[in-house]
């Protein structure tokens, strides 16, 4: 008996549409990253991107628990001294919240390039419409 390991030719993938409306960020995020690694499938193998393609849709619907609105803090750095800049996550959900739900997401997925590949099958939207009709995707229900 041979254990079964997955090549880059053999995944079959689906596309799926996820509604965040009044969802939780973090479960969302977590939910969305193990569908993106293809950890679902029977065929996860570890050193291969498995994943589907996942559509998220109105993101700026999503909830954050607690007083994370206010307390929680997105940092970024311009590169030059004294360059770091911060936002409340309260701003950022006004701005980009379309942003904010993709940061989460990626903060779940390996580091290096097989996490960024598989960041590259994620598409957000703030409203109900996307661009993807051609791709027939599911509809997914997540819990939480």
């Amino acid at each position: 008996m041979n254990t079964y390991m997955a090549n880059a030719q053999s995944v079959q993938r689906k596309w799926y549409v996820v509604d965040a409306d009044g969802m939780v960020l973090g479960r969302l995020a977590s939910q969305v990253a193990t569908i993106l690694r293809g950890k679902h499938k029977p065929t996860y193998t570890p050193h291969v991107d498995t994943g589907d393609f996942v559509i998220i849709l109105n993101c700026a619907k999503v909830k954050l628990t607690g007083k994370k609105l206010d307390q929680k803090i997105y940092y970024h750095h311009s590169g030059y001294v004294g360059g770091l800049k911060e936002t409340k996550y309260r701003e950022l959900m006004v701005k980009k919240p379309d942003f904010a739900v993709k940061h989460a997401v990626k903060g779940m997925l390996p580091k290096g390039p097989l996490g960024r590949q598989m960041l590259t099958k994620l598409f957000v939207y703030n409203g109900a419409e996307h661009r993807q009709e051609a791709q027939q995707p599911e509809t997914l229900t997540l819990e939480g």
